[in-house]
């Protein structure tokens, strides 16, 4: 039987969307018994977003796998009751309201402590629970803007663009997860009680992307430096692009290190650029990027993918292809690991399929850890929990579900 970090550990969480959610599915990836509240009819709204077939989307069934569902009319006092009462049994509960949604439900902090002194309650939102835009809404878009990322993103002769997936609130969850263990841990080794405001873990999507912007502020205040958008560049690093190959496709290729630099230039035939004196220093070489990414590109559009790649590892410059997802579910490196796991899933047709859902990080003991169960049907554990965990009956439970 496998034993996992979390084990024994149980989280309520009362989240939609992802931020919460991908919080949620780390600790319960990890052996936390997750207990995921949903509204009645609809659940989670991530159902339905990107939902090609079926009633439950592939992004809903990812985001929220290792969990339990149960369906709970929070506007009702009965369901909010039971919330209460099974806070008492839970050592965390995780959110992403608006700042004062959970108080104006009589769900606040307090009224959870009171119930259970020892719970740690982790909440996700825009700015954070204080400061003048806490109470402003905001989904990660408008995080990643504030935050930083968005003016990063793209090329320098064109807006701003958005990366395709929503990383300010996979960033956040990450970051509500570790939060979480570690109020665990705090906890565990404590010899008295921990305070109240020490158990609030309060993560805010812009600060998580600010939190991931390298030196971003750091090189404007000491520097007057304002980075700017480069493309697929890094700011201040050459070379190191995304260049294309004779069969349509394209590699990504960092040359940048000093002594790396030297060979590259051997393996595209130009020991000129790896002699020249200006292109020793990585700020030389960012100074002559365009001249450096011409020279690569021309050799790049001589050869097929596979074949350029073939010759770069050989000659020990890193690189790799840009994958398709159907790239991923081919690669044996993936495969090796366990990272991806097959499910058979409801997808609209008259038979389930099997599905491949990305496996659980980190690795323990070599390889992934098996993924228990993708993400649940709207409400397929409501009876289990409530009469499980709380006693109550089928009455009781059709009542506090609005059934």
């Amino acid at each position: 039987m496998d034993i996992r970090p979390l084990d024994g550990v149980r989280v309520l969480e009362l989240g939609n969307y992802i931020a919460a959610p991908t919080a949620a599915r780390i600790l319960g990836d990890f052996g936390a018994e997750v207990i995921k509240v949903e509204r009645p009819g609809t659940g989670d709204e991530l159902r339905n977003w990107r939902l090609y077939g079926g009633d439950t989307s592939m992004l809903y069934r990812t985001i929220n796998r290792n969990k339990k569902s149960i369906v709970l009319d929070l506007r009702s006092d009965a369901g909010r009751k039971v919330v209460l009462d099974l806070v008492r049994h839970c050592d965390i509960v995780l959110e992403n309201f608006r700042p004062g949604m959970l108080e104006k439900w009589g769900l606040g902090p307090d009224q959870l402590s009171a119930v259970n002194p020892d719970l740690i309650i982790t909440r996700i939102s825009a700015f954070g629970q204080t400061g003048p835009l806490a109470a402003r809404p905001g989904f990660a878009a408008v995080a990643e803007a504030v935050g930083g990322l968005r003016e990063l993103v793209g090329d320098p002769d064109r807006p701003p663009v958005r990366v395709g997936v929503s990383i300010g609130d996979s960033i956040a969850g990450i970051y509500a997860a570790f939060g979480s263990v570690m109020a665990l841990f705090q906890r565990e080794r404590a010899k008295q009680p921990v305070e109240l405001s020490q158990r609030i873990i309060d993560v805010a999507l812009n600060e998580a992307i600010l939190s991931v912007m390298e030196s971003l502020v750091p090189d404007y205040q000491a520097y007057g430096i304002n980075r700017e958008r480069v493309g697929g560049r890094m700011e201040g690093i050459a070379p190191s692009n995304a260049y294309p190959c004779n069969d349509g496709t394209s590699i990504i290729i960092g040359g940048n290190g000093d002594a790396i630099f030297q060979r590259y230039m051997q393996v595209i035939g130009r020991p000129d650029l790896a002699t020249d004196p200006e292109l020793q220093t990585n700020a030389g070489r960012w100074a002559n990027r365009e001249r450096l990414d011409a020279a690569i590109g021309e050799w790049t559009q001589q050869h097929s993918r596979d074949e350029a790649l073939r010759i770069l590892d050989e000659a020990g410059i890193p690189s790799g292809p840009i994958y398709t997802a159907a790239d991923i579910c081919a690669d044996e490196q993936y495969a090796a690991r366990n990272m991806i796991q097959k499910f058979r899933v409801d997808v609209g047709e008259p038979e389930p399929r099997e599905v491949g859902f990305p496996g659980i990080v980190p690795v323990i003991g070599g390889e992934s850890l098996p993924i228990r169960n993708v993400g649940p049907d709207l409400g397929e554990h409501t009876h289990e929990v409530l009469s499980g965990l709380l006693g109550m009956s089928a009455a009781d439970i059709a009542e506090v579900t609005g059934s």
